[in-house]
């Protein structure tokens, strides 16, 4: 086994990779991707927390805009989307004797358990999956800042978050073919320049608790496994850069 980078790591995915091919909704085969690619993380001994997005079951903004529905009720709505994702995660996780536990901001505990920071830090010791749910409980905050929120509490070397694409580029790299990429950033750069790869509270929140964030391209077969054993893939986010 080659020697890890990091220890410990939250893995954010959005509700979009959950989706596969489809624009909305489940995919088995996305599942099973995921899967495995986490199981072969899991494999090299990292402790692993996972934040799930929500936005193919549910898009809070869209339904403000098109379902007049108030701000509040609407990402309520969206959290609980997110516990659809982990469900269907930790399933597929639990079929491969991968042991995985979902903790959710908001309480459904026929479903999970509530999520005490010394209780997931012990489950990920113990070497389970970590899977959270519910974003933080509250509206106005996106399931990015939840995962950069996590990824404090658990004390977590990196964010690892899974996209479509390389990592961050200066525009939509699927929409515009001279997008540039960028290896390394400060995170006043993308604060500043508003680069929409997470939000910027996400960004604050990681810049004033000195987290990284690394982008990457969850879709192409062994990435995790690699950035996880020392490889430079993807975009780094740091003070450093």
């Amino acid at each position: 086994m080659l020697p890890k980078k990091y220890k410990r790591i939250i893995l954010k995915l959005s509700g979009q990779i959950v989706a596969g091919e489809n624009k909305f909704g489940f995919s088995n085969a996305a599942l099973q991707y995921l899967k495995e690619e986490i199981v072969d993380a899991f494999n090299l001994g990292v402790e692993i927390g996972i934040v799930m997005g929500g936005g193919n079951v549910f898009r809070g903004q869209e339904a403000v805009e098109q379902l007049n529905t108030d701000r509040v009720s609407a990402d309520y709505l969206g959290m609980l989307a997110t516990l659809f994702n982990a469900s269907l995660l930790q399933n597929v996780l639990d079929r491969s004797n991968v042991p995985a536990h979902i903790m959710t901001a908001l309480s459904f505990s026929e479903l999970a358990e509530p999520f005490m920071q010394r209780r997931a830090i012990h489950h990920l010791e113990k070497k389970r999956i970590v899977i959270f749910a519910c974003g933080t409980g509250n509206p106005y905050f996106t399931t990015d800042t939840a995962a950069v929120l996590r990824a404090i509490e658990m004390k977590s070397d990196v964010i690892l978050k899974g996209t479509r694409v390389r990592g961050i580029y200066d525009k939509d790299p699927e929409e515009f073919k001279d997008a540039h990429f960028f290896e390394t950033l400060h995170y006043s750069y993308v604060i500043q320049h508003q680069l929409k790869v997470m939000d910027s509270t996400a960004f604050s929140l990681a810049m004033d608790n000195n987290l990284p964030i690394l982008v990457f391209n969850i879709l192409k077969k062994g990435y995790l496994r690699r950035i996880l054993e020392g490889e430079n893939i993807g975009t780094i986010v740091s003070d450093n850069n």
